[in-house]
């Protein structure tokens, strides 16, 4: 079995009413509108595909009023992915735009770090403020997933299949991990919320919903050391994500990361100045 893997981010739900200040600590330009993209992500390597996250569904979007486009276990069948027959599923982290609609996956093993479930089953669940992220509804049925025999645990960096890979860093949420996907173009980071846009891990601005900061700042050395460079880090919700990298042939709602960004990934290229 090959260890390349081709890389597609599915886009399922936009938020435009948001502002810089929901996205960076200290910004200077609070104010001033930013825009989040939510993603699934899809692997595959010819003979088995992984799914990166599960999203939220339509009764989430109702309860959150944060609309989706696509549900996301439909949007993924646009890629010829059947949420019935996905064997492999890795939760980056337990928040409700990253794992909700567990149900739709019945045949998944569902992968998740041992921090993360501790975090959101423990005491600190009794603080309103870091509790907002999570739905109690998504981390019971993760709880039951466990009950039947149907949740792999990971303590830190572990491997998944060939040339995917999973590395803990924490920060965002308390067991928040990354994925390490080999491509034919070398390592790609899928970041989810370790770095929610570019400018977070480019200018070193963490993003205000965190666990641990200093966890989360340090994640932005290892998201770059895993990828080998800024252009195969890609961030969790950055519309630029859509700009920078080249939409699917007939799917307008997919984008093939694992052929590289259009263009250099820096400071000088994406940020604008005064940011």
């Amino acid at each position: 079995m090959s260890n390349a893997w081709k890389v597609h981010a599915v886009k399922y739900a936009h938020r435009s009413e948001r502002v810089r200040g929901d996205s960076y600590i200290f910004d200077d330009h609070p104010a001033e509108p930013e825009g989040m993209d939510y993603f699934v992500w899809v692997l595959d390597n010819g003979q088995r595909r992984i799914l990166v996250d599960t999203g939220y569904d339509e009764g989430e979007a109702r309860r959150r009023d944060r609309p989706i486009l696509l549900d996301p276990a439909v949007a993924i069948g646009a890629l010829g992915v059947d949420a019935d027959t996905v064997d492999t599923v890795i939760i980056t982290h337990l928040h409700y735009d990253h794992a909700g609609g567990l149900d739709r996956y019945p045949n998944a093993v569902f992968h998740v770090q041992a921090a993360e479930m501790a975090y959101a089953t423990g005491p600190c669940m009794c603080h309103d403020v870091l509790q907002m992220p999570f739905t109690v509804g998504h981390v019971c049925e993760m709880v039951r997933h466990v009950y039947s025999g149907r949740v792999m645990f990971h303590d830190g960096s572990a491997e998944v299949a060939p040339g995917v890979r999973v590395h803990c860093v924490g920060g965002h949420s308390r067991g928040l991990q990354v994925v390490e996907v080999e491509t034919q173009f070398g390592p790609l980071c899928l970041a989810s919320d370790a770095t929610h846009y570019y400018e977070n891990f480019l200018l070193g601005k963490p993003f205000p919903i965190v666990a641990d900061l200093e966890p989360m700042l340090d994640g932005f050395n290892t998201i770059r050391r895993i990828a080998g460079g800024n252009e195969r880090v890609i961030p969790g919700h950055d519309p630029m994500v859509t700009q920078l990298f080249p939409q699917h042939d007939t799917v307008p709602f997919a984008w093939r990361l694992d052929v590289g960004p259009k263009m250099p990934v820096s400071v000088e290229t994406l940020i604008r100045p005064g940011a």
